[in-house]
């Protein structure tokens, strides 16, 4: 038994690091639209069903382990995003914005320093990505059970290397007659992006109380990896500037490498059939409280701070005919929980660097209200449908809506992080084999959306963050004994 253990935490450990490797997502949000091959056909539904999806549907409703056949599972998906920004034309093109009275030499208080984007659309590289996920289930002889459960949630991959992607500005520096200089890259720093992965371990215990009612709860870790480029020009309007008046002090900025965030949380489940055919669902995954980044703590608020924001899940599941059930769920992420995800760029006015007459130095960049990308709360709306062709295939489908969570006014610091997607249209199989062993595939489009805003520091330029996904899953449920 221990030997089995083992063997199962060694394959849990290596699946997790893994999906910390280069993942990325950015669908609601920067989560997933679903965690699990069967649930991810139907767009991500199934809070509310009792219908075995597997031990991974634990992940999405900690209740839902009563409900699970003990088997190992595993799943692989490929990822696809499909990122761009568009520039428009400026008439600043890297010039001071006047405050009233610019003059650089005698009056330099009443100029900002504008930064503009060459015009043009511009592509991210990294297109493809691997996401695996395994998951186990083991009843126990009270009628309890455990789950485990490794996968990854959310993320964020950008990779702004187009030889065509430049900036002009005086934060890049002036040219020999004056002029502001440019620079490669959206903020002529070079190659710009960032690359977050998270992996999560949720284990959970749930049991049955009477017939129609189960519950569960357990704790979930995570790890984040984290790495951003081409940021330095922002050193300008860092904390550490500002209380230090050294630029070689701002060491923790930009392109130094992978650093890694630890914490945990808990999640928690409840499912109550209320009638043979009809039944809800209700989940709540609790913020986690993560390490600093402190290879980062010049660009993130509370000096690298980036907690993962809670989210709770509502869902109802209704049994139509003997071959058809419909899914109906409605899931909220709390953005606005996590300072560096949600203050604004606005903040920054407040940071006596600009010449703004601001005095509130956490408001400079890595303080505490430093400025973040400016995401609302999201809510997604989920409607999925299972259909049993036969004994042995059934088919599923599904579409999810929710607004993206993106400002037009925090556009320029969004283009690390274009988490626009709206809809996602899915479509998924399960295939049973004789021998027990379970198949399952599903495909999901998202088809393109994009924000338009003004660039923060060029209020005469305009820029659209575009996206459109697609992503394929297959997952295997070893047979009886496996």
């Amino acid at each position: 038994m221990r030997s089995k253990l083992r063997g199962a935490a060694a394959g849990f450990v290596a699946a997790a690091l893994f999906v910390s490797s280069g993942a990325a997502f950015a669908t609601n949000g920067y989560f997933t639209h679903g965690v699990g091959t069967q649930s991810k056909g139907m767009a991500g539904t199934g809070v509310g069903s009792n219908a075995d999806m597997g031990a991974i549907m634990s992940a999405s409703n900690p209740a839902l382990g009563v409900f699970v056949s003990d088997r190992w599972e595993a799943g692989l998906s490929i990822f696809s995003p499909m990122r761009s920004y568009v520039a428009s034309d400026s008439q600043l093109n890297g010039n001071f914005i006047d405050l009233g009275g610019c003059d650089p030499i005698n009056n330099p208080g009443a100029c900002l320093p504008s930064h503009t984007i060459a015009e043009g659309e511009i592509d991210s590289g990294s297109e493809w990505f691997p996401i695996p996920y395994v998951a186990k289930n083991w009843s126990l002889q009270n009628d309890g059970n455990i789950t485990a459960a490794f996968y990854g949630r959310g993320g964020m991959n950008t990779d702004w290397d187009d030889a065509n992607s430049s900036a002009t500005s005086y934060l890049c520096g002036a040219n020999p007659d004056g002029s502001p200089a440019s620079g490669p890259g959206p903020y002529c720093a070079g190659k710009a992006g960032v690359d977050l992965s998270q992996a999560f371990i949720a284990l959970n215990y749930s049991a049955m109380a009477g017939d129609n009612f189960a519950w569960g709860i357990g704790p979930v870790f995570a790890v984040q990896m984290f790495e951003a480029n081409g940021v330095q020009t922002f050193q300008v309007i860092t904390k550490t500037l500002a209380t230090t008046g050294d630029f070689g002090q701002v060491t923790s900025l930009s392109n130094n490498g992978h650093d890694i965030s630890y914490g945990w949380g808990f999640g928690g489940g409840l499912w109550w059939g209320l009638t043979d055919t009809f039944s809800l669902g209700l989940a709540y995954q609790s913020k986690m409280s993560m390490s600093e980044f402190d290879d980062y703590s010049d660009l993130f608020a509370q000096d690298g701070g980036f907690d993962i924001p809670s989210s709770i899940k509502g869902g109802i599941s209704f049994v139509a005919t003997d071959a058809l059930r419909i899914n109906f769920d409605v899931e909220h992420t709390m953005y606005g929980e996590v300072d560096s995800i949600a203050n604004p760029m606005l903040n920054m006015f407040g940071c006596p660097l600009l010449p703004l007459q601001g005095t509130a130095i956490e408001s400079c960049l890595g303080g505490g209200a430093g400025a973040g990308f400016g995401w609302e709360d999201m809510t997604t709306y989920k409607l999925g449908f299972e259909w049993a062709s036969s004994e042995n295939n059934i088919w599923r489908f599904g579409y999810s809506y929710g607004e993206q969570p993106i400002q037009a006014a925090d556009v320029l610091f969004n283009i690390l992080a274009p988490g626009v997607m709206e809809q996602h249209i899915t479509f998924g199989l399960t295939h049973k084999r004789p021998r027990g062993g379970i198949w399952s595939f599903s495909f999901m489009y998202a088809p393109e959306n994009s924000v338009t805003g003004p660039s923060f520091f060029d209020p005469t330029q305009t820029i659209e963050l575009k996206m459109s996904q697609l992503e394929f899953e297959v997952s295997y449920r070893f047979g009886s004994g496996q």
